[in-house]
């Protein structure tokens, strides 16, 4: 009876993943064959890049941006794992397949830039979102962050992905011999950034999920979220009240896209493990919302200055 419902359970959420990953794919393909492409602008990552090569050579933006993504997948598999991946890989082929197919009755929008920069960068912003939400991404600059940051640990997700995006965009000025190309493409960038917060964090970046793990396989579950999710974890002692037993507590601290990647990893590690998951108000320090001193009461302040 417990592994029907489990079953049942998965196909449910695979269900899930497929219908947010072709919505969000319809509106990437909005994004880039009516606002981004058809104006000149290349809003980073790997589909800017193929938007640039659409423009020079005609070569489909969908197909460029998974065969660019090819090399990257095999890097990730040997760096991150297969699981960690093949989400990944699905809504990245999903994402590539309906800009190629939905871009033939997609109407081509030649008004102001501004305006194709702005809707460009909402659309595209959502689309991603709802991948994110699912616990994948589309590849491109996400996963060439994450398997540079392996290298570079210095250097934070954000800041790598900024520098690539940065590149991409300088490149694509180039290419169509516009400045205003470029600058139109950072404010595209900063958009749909802004949109992608605001869906999966809210208005407060701040705020996010806290997650109590009790499982006989602790050690692997937190392995695998610090290998996988880079995300800390907290091992606390406890001993069960019934049981008696002495065990261990995971206590972990996550933005709200990654819980669900938290539960598959539970889940594929100890179907029969006790997962708590809580609201946390604010979270700050590394990996959220920095510390400001600023905004600490009053009285805290005072007594540092003695």
């Amino acid at each position: 009876m417990a592994a029907t419902i489990r079953k049942k359970g998965k196909n449910f959420q695979l269900f899930l993943d497929a219908l947010f990953f072709l919505l969000g794919g319809a509106l990437l393909a909005v994004s880039i064959k009516m606002f981004t492409a058809p104006n000149q602008i290349a809003p980073g990552g790997l589909t800017g890049f193929a938007a640039v090569c659409n423009y020079l050579f005609g070569l489909p933006i969908g197909a460029v941006t998974l065969l660019c993504n090819v090399p990257l997948f095999l890097w990730a598999w040997r760096g991150l794992g297969g699981r960690a991946v093949l989400k990944t890989a699905v809504a990245t082929v999903i994402f590539s397949f309906l800009i190629d197919l939905l871009g033939g009755f997609v109407p081509v929008y030649s008004g102001e830039k501004i305006l194709a920069s702005v809707f460009g960068g909402v659309l595209e912003g959502a689309g991603l979102s709802l991948a994110f939400l699912r616990g994948a991404t589309t590849g491109g600059t996400d996963l060439a962050a994450r398997l540079l940051r392996r290298r570079f640990r210095h250097i934070s997700v954000g800041k790598l992905m900024l520098g690539v995006d940065a590149c991409i965009v300088v490149f694509s000025g180039f290419a169509y011999r516009s400045l205003e190309s470029a600058l139109y493409a950072f404010i595209a960038i900063f958009i749909s950034t802004k949109v992608i917060d605001t869906i999966l964090y809210g208005t407060d970046a701040g705020t996010g999920k806290i997650l109590y793990i009790i499982s006989e396989k602790s050690e692997q579950i937190s392995d695998r979220i610090l290998s996988e999710l880079e995300r800390g974890v907290t091992k606390l002692s406890a001993r069960g009240g019934y049981s008696g037993r002495v065990g261990e507590v995971l206590l972990c601290a996550v933005r709200r896209d990654e819980v669900h990647a938290i539960h598959e990893i539970v889940l594929q590690t100890d179907p029969n493990a006790f997962l708590i998951v809580g609201e946390a108000g604010e979270i700050s320090g590394e990996g959220f919302r920095p510390r400001d001193l600023q905004q600490m009461p009053e009285k805290k302040q005072s007594s540092k200055r003695k």
